[in-house]
């Protein structure tokens, strides 16, 4: 009987160790997440995500950006091709462009710096 509580008692503490570290790598994670925004916007990189549309009259390709002032889109006049995926997520460095919008809703602009986001 008392073999069968120990292995039992055994059983148990490995199983909340498991947990405890399973805990502490995702809040090791977050941790690291949270630092690396805190670091990219510091730098003056925006996050963002490549979109696609079929929509007639849409920018094929767009950035969308989940502002304070709810969702915008850009418009990247030189997106290269690692980064047209569909969902991509992205750390990214632009300048306007005063010309005409190619579509309705994303206001043209050219990229000067760009990186994939975790």
């Amino acid at each position: 009987m008392n073999l069968y509580k120990s292995f039992i008692t055994s059983f148990l503490l490995v199983l909340i160790s498991c947990n405890t570290t399973t805990k502490t790598i995702e809040s090791t994670k977050e941790k690291n997440q949270k630092m690396e925004e805190k670091n990219m916007i510091t730098e003056g990189f925006v996050a963002g995500e490549i979109s696609f549309s079929k929509v007639e009259g849409d920018c094929p390709i767009t950035i969308k950006i989940e502002g304070d002032n709810g969702t915008y889109y850009y418009d990247p006049i030189n997106l290269t091709e690692e980064y047209k995926k569909e969902g991509e997520k992205i750390w990214f460095k632009f300048a306007g462009l005063r010309r005409m919008n190619r579509c309705v809703k994303a206001s043209p602009i050219n990229i000067t710096e760009i990186t994939k986001r975790n």
